[in-house]
């Protein structure tokens, strides 16, 4: 990366906050949401403003660091140092269709290593509506972005230091598929009198997002699908360069071609938490 990657993600911020005025724009002058519908492939973009979202946006990166292609086009192997940008979608597409301020415009850089395996290395998580601008790079830390009246305020990002699931705040995602939300639901249920509150806000690179701050102890969510994979990877940098953990239900490594269980933790709370994720881990690729 010729570019200091710290100097990177803050241009790539930048686009994503231009992107995000555009798209705030739209949600709160909606035209026409007939078509904003949940996504059922990778491949399938929501909605005619996604479609405007991402090609806004990657044709902005065009003129960014030198890259070798987009994350859903990219090769079965790749040599290594070959990186990819991953734009995605409106995460949080329900949100931003019932007028709530919880949704995301998210970016990720991934870069294949010596052993021919693709891991993000940057990530930018903007949220338009909350005037939030999470982003991150390897080893260059994490940092928040927050609009206020007096302009805008920057600082490092750092997770809890909770230490216990008891008095704790965990936040969990689900699906609207109803054989995933139970396993999120039954999670719930063997946890339920630890935590002092369990929240359910959504989405899930904005919960990432606020295990890194420390606004959660911890976050979970079964079976997030490939076209999560944008958002999941975004905001797993974000933690993750914030020292906070980030894995799969059975403490694997994310799989970036495939379906997980997420979990993510401020780190000292993960082996409260893993008992009760560990048992309901379903044996996705």
């Amino acid at each position: 990366m010729t570019t200091n990657p710290r100097a990177l993600a803050l241009k790539v911020a930048q686009v994503t906050q231009d992107a995000g005025k555009h798209a705030l724009h739209d949600q709160i002058n909606p035209q026409d949401f007939a078509e904003f519908e949940i996504p059922s492939t990778f491949r399938q973009l929501g909605s005619t403003i996604d479609k405007k979202l991402i090609a806004f946006i990657e044709n902005r990166l065009n003129y960014l660091e030198p890259y070798d292609g987009m994350w859903r086009d990219r090769p079965e192997h790749a040599k290594p140092g070959d990186r990819f940008w991953c734009v995605g979608p409106i995460d949080g597409a329900i949100n931003f269709r019932r007028n709530m301020s919880e949704w995301t415009i998210t970016v990720s850089l991934f870069e294949f290593n010596d052993e021919g395996s693709a891991q993000p290395i940057l990530g930018v998580v903007h949220a338009p509506a909350l005037g939030l601008t999470y982003l991150a790079a390897e080893g260059q830390g994490a940092i928040r972005i927050r609009r206020t009246p007096i302009g805008e305020k920057r600082g490092k990002v750092l997770p809890s230091t909770t230490s216990s699931l008891t008095g704790s705040v965990v936040s969990f995602g689900m699906s609207h598929v109803p054989a995933e939300s139970e396993r999120a639901f039954n999670v719930l249920s063997k946890i339920a009198g630890k935590p002092a509150d369990v929240k359910r806000i959504g989405p899930v690179s904005l919960d990432l997002c606020k295990v890194a701050d420390g606004t959660y102890d911890a976050y979970f969510e079964p079976h997030l699908h490939r076209w999560d994979i944008p958002a999941v990877s975004a905001g797993t940098v974000v933690v993750r360069q914030a020292q906070g953990k980030v894995s799969r239900w059975n403490g694997k490594p994310i799989h970036w071609r495939s379906e997980n269980d997420i979990v993510a933790t401020n780190g000292p709370i993960t082996d409260d938490l893993k008992p009760y994720l560990v048992n309901l881990a379903y044996p996705l690729q």
